[in-house]
């Protein structure tokens, strides 16, 4: 059984992940539980991750990982685990592969793909395979499911999907110098892609991740 404060945590912390795929800070959880310091926060976060509701991610200060909600049971394993609830799933477009390295051929293919309610917030929402590691320091890997909703916009720092030249799509971290669209890659290995605005159409951004083992 979670306390009240830590259902709260952990639920704040699944509903950020599903609206911007990034972990909120100490700072913002902190507020958010109208807790008065980050000690508060991290003794929740260590009895969350104690009892297999969240993960640290390595080599990422902030990034968390949700493992299963309140309502799910634990998993032997300890791998991430999604709830069940016979009636809590839904069948969004599955839109094939998409490059988390170079720039592949656009979006083809739309088959159904089951995603627990519980990872999509508001919007219109799909999925898409991932091919290739530059965002792995994102915890992005080769073979997940990115759940992106549908947006036309992004912000600084965003991870979205972003169609180049009208026929190739790529997953990256969104940023603006100027009238220049830079796309990040999240491995040190890769080096940024930059395109003029106009050659440049946001498709979506990263709304969740799924895994399979």
């Amino acid at each position: 059984m979670l306390t009240a404060k830590q259902r709260e945590l952990l639920l704040f912390i699944q509903g950020r992940l599903g609206e911007t795929g990034v972990s909120p800070s100490f700072d913002e959880m902190r507020e958010a539980l109208d807790l008065k310091s980050k000690s508060g926060v991290h003794r929740l976060i260590s009895a969350l991750e104690e009892r297999g509701f969240i993960r640290r991610l390595p080599n990422r200060a902030r990034a968390l990982e949700v493992m299963k909600l309140p309502d799910s049971s634990a998993p032997a394993s300890g791998k991430p685990v999604l709830p069940a609830a016979a009636n809590d799933t839904i069948e969004i477009p599955l839109h094939g592969r998409i490059a988390a390295g170079t720039p592949i051929e656009a979006l083809q293919g739309t088959e159904g793909f089951s995603v627990p309610a519980a990872l999509l917030g508001p919007g219109e929402h799909y999925a898409l395979e991932v091919s290739g590691d530059s965002m792995i320091e994102e915890g992005i890997l080769d073979g997940d499911f990115a759940l992106i909703r549908k947006v036309d916009t992004a912000r600084d720092g965003e991870i979205v999907v972003a169609l180049i030249d009208e026929e190739e799509a790529t997953l990256k971290t969104y940023r603006r110098e100027g009238r220049t669209v830079r796309l990040d890659p999240a491995n040190s290995s890769y080096e940024p892609q930059r395109y003029d605005e106009s050659r440049v159409q946001i498709q979506g951004r990263l709304s969740g991740l799924i895994r399979r083992y």
